[in-house]
């Protein structure tokens, strides 16, 4: 029940609120319409409030989950920020699966010749997401499994790198919050590993995921291209594992990746310190 009321919390928030105008909006431009709508104003309160408290409602952890060993969702020298190595949860919120979610910003050398990655509060604060290096690089699968959830149709925005478009930034994220995941994530793909473990990767760039829901991929497999869709600052890769294939009433899973080098750092496989850079070997 719980988590039917977290899972419907948005969809019964809005309804509320749009059925509480409505009956409001009517008894202001017709003063006799009746008691139906008193009624249909308290009902609208009342779900509004149901609503609300679905999203307030408190998401725990998974007893006991072990770490699971992933295949890095990218290939090359990213930072890594937002890490469960600092905290957990990491992003502030245990919303959505997101306990354990790492963020990872593609940041080249120069000798690689792929560009240099804007610095934060470097020219205009709403840059074209093809500013940055991390724009259209690929994106990995995690994990063997098979896709189940795809979405592909959202745009890529501008970044949002200035201290006043990253308080717009937080502005619109309440709007997003309300919209539910796909408006948060973006463009992103989910994957199910048959273990009870689903790997999720976001902020894929528009038209660029290559997978259908159905699809068996192996770990290591392209899905789709890094972009800037969502609630996101800059393009970047967002990845986490969650414990059931829709976000909105998952728990998050720790997990580890696979095959990296932290720099200036013996090769590990361990999930890298916030800030740090991480090269895939």
């Amino acid at each position: 029940m719980i988590e039917a009321l977290r899972r419907h919390s948005r969809r019964i928030l809005l309804g509320g609120l749009g059925l509480a105008a409505l009956a409001i909006l009517v008894q202001v431009f017709w003063p006799g319409a009746g008691t139906i709508f008193e009624i249909a104003l308290l009902v609208g309160t009342g779900l509004g409030l149901v609503g609300a408290a679905g999203i307030l409602l408190p998401v725990g952890d998974v007893p006991d989950a072990p770490v699971r060993e992933v295949h890095p969702p990218v290939a090359g020298r990213w930072l890594a920020l937002n890490s469960p190595a600092t905290r957990v949860p990491s992003h502030g919120t245990r919303g959505y699966g997101q306990s354990h979610a790492i963020d990872l910003v593609y940041d080249p050398l120069p000798e690689e010749g792929h560009g240099t990655r804007p610095e934060f509060g470097a020219g205009p604060g709403m840059r074209p997401a093809e500013d940055y290096p991390a724009f259209g690089q690929p994106v990995l699968a995690m994990v063997t499994g098979t896709v189940v959830r795809v979405t592909d149709g959202t745009r890529d925005h501008r970044s949002r790198t200035r201290i006043w478009s990253v308080a717009y930034l937080f502005a619109e994220a309440a709007f997003r919050d309300l919209a539910g995941p796909s408006a948060l994530l973006g463009n992103h793909v989910v994957i199910d590993a048959g273990d009870g473990s689903f790997a999720l990767v976001a902020h894929l760039a528009k038209g660029s995921v290559a997978v259908r829901v159905g699809d068996r991929v192996e770990a290591g497999q392209p899905i789709g291209r890094c972009g800037n869709s969502g609630n996101t600052s800059e393009p970047h890769v967002h990845a986490h594992l969650m414990d059931r294939a829709d976000a909105t009433a998952a728990r998050g899973l720790p997990l580890r990746f696979t095959g990296i080098r932290i720099d200036d750092g013996p090769p590990t496989a361990g999930v890298p310190e916030n800030g740090k850079h991480l090269t895939t070997t």
